[in-house]
């Protein structure tokens, strides 16, 4: 391998029901010194303010809602704010208020979309637990670009009907239990990536 390659750019992550706990486990699991920024999807209502908080409790990364036309930093954990589209544009985030995806804004196939198109071969998208088929589109654009797919084994997730929907569309991506994708991630270095080894398709 090319020792001075570009190493993955982006971590984008999509959940929905029983996501909280899904999250926690997986930023959690991160070490302190991860240095590809992570970009969090979560459904969840407008009126919605902790999560940045809980998940803040349980890592050492800096966690914060993105903000319009903020640069993307490595090593920082960017939540998509209730209410609103989350995309990536020239480096920096871009929100929008356009129309529900799936009955859902935040989408996350509008966030996976947008990395893909933005990223390519750089990107790695994760889908959690959830209980409607959205990132399922976006996880197949991520993978089409070049880049990488994990979707959580559908057994450990507290609702099945995301992970199980990826992987009809992304049959391909690596299969890992919650607790596995963060030390999976954090294996991760310059452009090589870890096997997938529990339940890899």
């Amino acid at each position: 391998m090319d020792g001075v390659a570009p190493g993955y750019r982006m971590v984008v992550v999509g959940a929905s029901a029983g996501g909280l706990t899904a999250l926690r486990a997986l930023v959690g699991g991160l070490p302190g010194n991860f240095d590809i920024p992570v970009a969090v999807v979560q459904h969840r209502s407008k009126d919605s303010q902790l999560l940045c908080e809980l998940l803040q409790e349980c890592t050492a990364l800096p966690v914060c809602e993105a903000a319009d036309k903020e640069e993307i930093l490595p090593g920082r954990v960017y939540i998509a704010p209730p209410d609103y589209h989350m995309l990536v544009d020239g480096g920096s985030f871009a929100l929008t208020v356009d129309e529900p995806v799936r009955f859902s804004r935040p989408s996350i196939d509008v966030t996976f979309e947008a990395v893909a198109d933005e990223y390519g071969p750089d990107a790695i998208g994760v889908v959690l637990t959830g209980a409607n088929g959205d990132g399922s589109r976006g996880l197949r654009r991520i993978v089409d670009r070049g880049g990488r797919g994990v979707v959580q084994d559908p057994a450990t997730a507290d609702v099945r009907v995301m992970p199980q929907a990826a992987l009809r569309l992304v049959p391909e991506a690596c299969v890992l239990p919650l607790g596995r994708i963060a030390p999976y991630l954090a294996a991760i270095r310059g452009r090589r990536l870890p096997p997938c080894t529990d339940g890899a398709a």
